[in-house]
């Protein structure tokens, strides 16, 4: 299993200094993976509910410019409130500069006020994310035209940079519809799920959904540290022996993330949860 951090993006009193300390921290203790929240326009204060107070996109472009190895992805960017084609551009971008670090995490999203606030389509937000998954997908491997799709189409166009290696993709969410995105277009599904025991069930109808796909089952949690690390522990140990092969957590608010991704990676070392959490022993 490859321990995962989902980065706090929560605060508009968070100086952009801690994003950047606390993602360089991430890739010293050993973390696999940072992710970031996305929302554009949502309908309350941003915090707990809402977060991605720092673009993802914009912010993935500078983070990668501070690290080396770790990965970084969206948990998850709302794709139908984009634009697909400017969408793939970005990404393709990104993952040239990052040398293929970039993970596209995408979701259908959730509150439909924000979809009306910037004239996006919430009825139909879960076929609007499919198409615009085929087309990411086409514009990834070459974008030759024609390329005529159910609601995005051109006749004409070149597309750059060509990633070098598919960008991988991962689909966000519970539901069904969220597994069948993810076994059909994803290279990643994560999860969050209430037990290990139902992550296992999602993950065996992720399998069967994906058929000849290889599509890799993983899920993120949340530790604030008003649990007992033990306990936390235990549950991360439960989700690997459940089938999870990524594991991301928010650690709550920003003010001690960092002594938390810490203890956390402390009590894993020595778990055989994968040579990122090693890494992270032998960093301390």
């Amino acid at each position: 299993m490859e321990l995962e951090v989902v980065l706090p993006d929560e605060s508009p009193s968070m100086p952009v200094d801690t994003l950047v300390d606390l993602t360089q921290a991430a890739e010293e203790l050993g973390y696999s993976t940072a992710w970031l929240p996305d929302h554009v326009l949502p309908p309350g204060e941003y915090g707990a509910t809402f977060g991605g107070v720092y673009e993802p996109l914009v912010t993935i472009g500078h983070l990668a410019a501070v690290t080396e190895r770790l990965r970084l992805g969206t948990s998850v960017l709302v794709a139908p409130l984009r634009d697909p084609f400017v969408l793939a551009k970005q990404i393709a971008t990104l993952h040239q500069l990052s040398a293929g670090r970039v993970i596209l995490g995408v979701g259908v999203g959730w509150n439909e006020q924000e979809f009306d606030a910037v004239g996006a389509d919430y009825a139909r937000r879960g076929a609007i994310t499919d198409d615009a998954l085929a087309l990411l997908r086409h514009l990834f491997a070459g974008g030759a035209a024609p390329y005529s799709g159910r609601r995005f189409s051109y006749e004409q166009g070149v597309f750059a940079p060509i990633p070098d290696g598919m960008v991988p993709i991962m689909v966000g969410g519970n539901s069904d519809a969220a597994l069948r995105r993810a076994a059909r277009y994803g290279d990643i599904w994560q999860g969050i799920p209430a037990s290990p025991a139902a992550f296992a069930e999602r993950a065996r109808t992720l399998d069967e959904l994906a058929a000849d796909r290889d599509v890799v089952a993983a899920l993120r949690i949340a530790w604030d540290g008003t649990v007992p690390i033990d306990r936390i522990t235990d549950e991360v140990i439960a989700y690997r022996e459940a089938g999870a092969t990524r594991l991301a957590v928010h650690f709550g608010e920003h003010d001690g993330t960092r002594e938390r991704m810490a203890a956390l990676a402390e009590s894993l070392t020595g778990q055989r949860l994968g040579p990122h959490v090693q890494r992270a022993g032998a960093a301390r």
